[in-house]
């Protein structure tokens, strides 16, 4: 049976940080197109000539003025006891509720305030509480963390061939031939639910479901366990933690109440990360005949539905818990959760994700989730705990040209998702000339702006109202794109085109302009950059850990989409919640190869063999205005190189003794804490002479050189039994850099080995920036490079 929905507009909004990845086909060569749109969390735009631009004032001030946010009676409260104490689910679950009653004086009183027990991957529950029985039982002794609930937000067409991962691979030695194409891998998805009935999710030619599966698909509404098949082998929802925080319970005329998606964020993540292979798709410029398909097309995926469509789109961290808490008793072997939270934060709060993901990550499970999309600011990244695999997002090598013609035979081209029909030679005006009542002469005609000026951007739905035909914006790069309505052309040029665009049509005042549709030009000629939306490094909270670590594609990348009653020829989305379901497939790929590598030693794979050019070998760059090479506090190691991840010669592995080290050392964890966490009672924090500088991640970031440190790493081989590294050091600029010893010598009796990096100021005497340069271990055919961040400080606690 067909299904259909209705998408409210301000879906579209509300999810422009999103976009999905899938490989075109066509005629035997790859090629695709898609909008060029790129996303940000939306702003609140200032309409030039809306009315409701104007400022408020008087009894419009105070009839309009910000309704106060609802409180609930009983808030939610996430209660966290750390690992479990009892292989039985039943009596842990049971001891929740003791702890419960406890403090709330019955029985009765427990089961009406308990919303979650988490019992399966580690030990905790979600309550509903007065502040006063929060607090009471903030102090009971079996508790280790209490907080708050709180909400997050959800933060390919070419990928898969620029990244080298052909669909039809031309070597049998290809990380997709090699695994067939993630053949036995179940993925879990925390996000908005999954439209089943895509093509993305067809199960023709699957085997059967994985026996280690423990899973279920629910029935609900307007989905049934009918829904999954071999390829969706598992669905599940969770919206109790959100429900008892919203003044309106989530209802079916808004949302499906069910692992149905409603919004499309998680039906793209879920195709990007593993949709099976798609022909003949249409959309404009792209070639008749094209197929799309996910990173790892044979994977398996289980939809945990934890996001929903309210309030611009919303997750409850006591949901996300649960999700994690399923995951992982159902048995998946990654997870891809492209979720966040920009809010700056302490460890203790900063838990949103990253607690659960530990327990997940320390059952060998790897955790990818985005850098956040509230870049280009630095130290805007999200996701910083070493333990999971945290992603940026970068362009294709593939533009969106809009060819706009001038009446004197000049071509300009800028960049737009309009397919409609050519406009021929129409008059232009500027708002330059008509800033106070383009009302009155919009009609019929082409607008051209500067949104530099101070009435800022434009509306284009307005533009439309009011009679005209197109808008030519002329921006900073940096600037955030509008959205535009269905087949109204909204023209980008940076302000130098824009510019020469605006005196040619000065210079000849009868001068008229032709605007076509777009093109799609693919190839070397497109520079690839980190998108200006991705989230920067270096972490405000953890600087000594290198954040984002690895970036991918995530921007203008076409998907399947939800059906809906509208044209929907817009919705091609980017973000890093799409890049991180590109890594989270090669990473399936990965654990399919390498079963017995830690989710640490499949990072460091990655990190290590990471390009710092595009594929035809030109430098990254960066979005956002300023045109400067990235660094690592752009894309972590650099760009993703799959087929090099496979043999990465040494890892740099951890395990829970080295992210205690990292908890530790980080001042909030006490032994108890440590002890809880790691489900052993003998558990204690290492000596205080440890550093988080030790934590072995494949990077190496001082924020604080003065005098001269030593800092430790500790490499794995997983190349040849007898192999020989010698070092190559690019150190940053100005700063001396040693390495001991002078070469490592692996057999059979030594396969792990440690080192140190001795790093001195050199030649700076002040307080600098961040200066970058790398280590590499070389045998003559493994190149494992980690990224070295370094800056003084002489001067504690002052910023340059």
């Amino acid at each position: 049976m067909k299904r259909t929905l209705k998408m409210d507009s301000s879906f579209r909004l509300c999810f422009a940080a999103i976009a999905f990845g899938f490989v075109f086909i066509t005629n035997g060569k790859l090629s695709s197109g898609t909008t060029p749109h790129e996303a940000d969390p939306p702003q609140a735009s200032i309409f030039a000539f809306s009315p409701e631009a104007a400022p408020l004032e008087g009894d419009d001030y105070i009839a309009n003025k910000p309704v106060p946010p609802f409180v609930p009676e009983f808030p939610v409260y996430i209660i966290y006891l750390g690992e479990r104490k009892h292989n039985d689910a039943k009596l842990v679950k049971q001891s929740h509720f003791e702890i419960l009653k406890s403090v709330l004086g019955s029985e009765q009183a427990a089961n009406k305030s308990m919303v979650y027990s988490y019992h399966h991957g580690f030990s905790g529950f979600a309550a509903k509480l007065k502040p006063a029985e929060a607090e009471n039982l903030k102090n009971h002794p079996e508790v280790i963390l209490l907080l708050e609930n709180r909400k997050l937000v959800m933060q390919t067409t070419r990928t898969w061939d620029y990244l080298g991962q052909f669909s039809t691979p031309t070597s049998s030695r290809s990380l997709l031939h090699e695994t067939n194409m993630g053949s036995g891998a179940i993925i879990g998805v925390i996000d908005s639910g999954i439209w089943s009935e895509s093509g993305a999710f067809d199960d023709y030619g699957y085997g059967p479901i994985p026996k280690h599966w423990r899973g279920k698909c629910v029935s609900a509404d307007q989905f049934s366990p009918a829904d999954c098949n071999r390829k969706l082998i598992g669905a599940r929802y969770y919206s109790n933690g959100l429900d008892a925080d919203l003044e309106t319970r989530i209802n079916s005329t808004t949302e499906y109440l069910s692992p149905r998606d409603r919004i499309g964020h998680g039906t793209q993540v879920s195709s990007t990360v593993a949709g099976s292979f798609i022909s003949n798709v249409t959309f404009p410029g792209i070639s008749s005949g094209s197929i799309m398909r996910g990173g790892a097309p044979k994977a398996h995926i289980a939809m945990y539905k934890a996001c929903w469509g309210v309030e611009g789109g919303m997750c409850s961290v006591a949901d996300v818990w649960k999700a994690f808490d399923d995951a992982i008793h159902d048995g998946v072997d990654v997870l891809s959760v492209s979720l966040g939270d920009s809010a700056l934060k302490s460890l203790d709060a900063e838990i949103d994700i990253a607690i659960p993901a530990l327990h997940a990550v320390n059952r060998g499970i790897p955790v990818v989730s985005p850098a956040g999309n509230e870049g280009s600011r630095v130290s805007s990244v999200i996701n910083v705990s070493p333990w999971i695999l945290t992603v940026a997002a970068t362009t294709l090598d593939r533009s969106f040209p809009t060819l706009i013609t001038l009446e004197n035979n000049k071509t300009i081209l800028g960049q737009s998702l309009y397919t409609g029909p050519e406009i021929g030679f129409t008059e232009v005006i500027s708002t330059d000339d008509h800033s106070n009542n383009l009302d009155q002469v919009t009609k019929g005609k082409i607008l051209l702006h500067f949104s530099e000026v101070a009435t800022g951007p434009l509306a284009p739905d307005v533009i439309q109202k009011n009679g005209g035909i197109a808008l030519i914006d002329m921006r900073n790069p940096s600037d955030d794109r509008l959205e535009c309505p269905v087949n109204f052309p909204c023209i980008y040029v940076d302000l130098e085109v824009g510019s020469e665009l605006f005196f040619d049509i000065h210079t000849t005042r009868s001068l008229k302009i032709k605007i076509s549709p777009y093109k799609t030009i693919v190839g070397e000629s497109v520079a690839s950059k980190v998108a200006k939306s991705s989230a920067r490094g270096p972490s405000a909270f953890s600087p000594a850990i290198l954040k984002p670590d690895i970036a991918a594609p995530g921007v203008s990348l076409l998907t399947p989409r939800i059906p809906t009653d509208e044209d929907t020829s817009e919705f091609a989305y980017s973000g890093t919640s799409m890049a991180t379901p590109v890594i989270a497939g090669i990473v399936a790929l990965l654990k399919t190869s390498h079963p017995n590598w830690s989710p640490a030693a499949i990072k460091s794979a990655l990190v290590t063999t990471a390009i710092k050019t595009d594929p035809y070998g030109e430098r990254v760059a960066v979005d956002g205005g300023n045109y400067k090479a990235a660094d690592a506090f752009d894309y972590g190691g650099g760009l993703v190189n799959p087929e090099k991840a496979t043999d990465p010669g040494l890892v740099y592995d951890m395990d829970i003794n080295d992210y205690i080290h990292y908890l530790c050392s980080q001042a909030l964890y006490t032994d108890k804490k440590v002890s809880a966490l790691a489900g052993n009672v003998t558990k204690k924090c290492p000596s205080s002479g440890s550093s988080i500088l030790d934590v072995n991640v494949p990077s190496i970031t001082i924020p604080d050189v003065k005098g001269e440190i030593t800092v430790t790493r500790t490499v794995t081989n997983v190349g040849p039994v007898d192999s020989v590294y010698t070092p190559v050091m690019e150190a940053p600029f100005g700063f001396s850099v040693k390495v001991s010893p002078e070469k490592l010598v692996f057999n059979k009796g030594s396969n792990k080995i440690a080192f140190k990096v001795s790093v001195s100021p050199g030649s700076h005497r002040v307080n600098t920036a961040f200066y970058f340069g790398s280590l590499t271990w070389s045998d003559g055919v493994h190149n494992v490079t980690i990224p070295i961040s370094l800056r003084t400080r002489f001067i504690p606690d002052f910023f340059l």
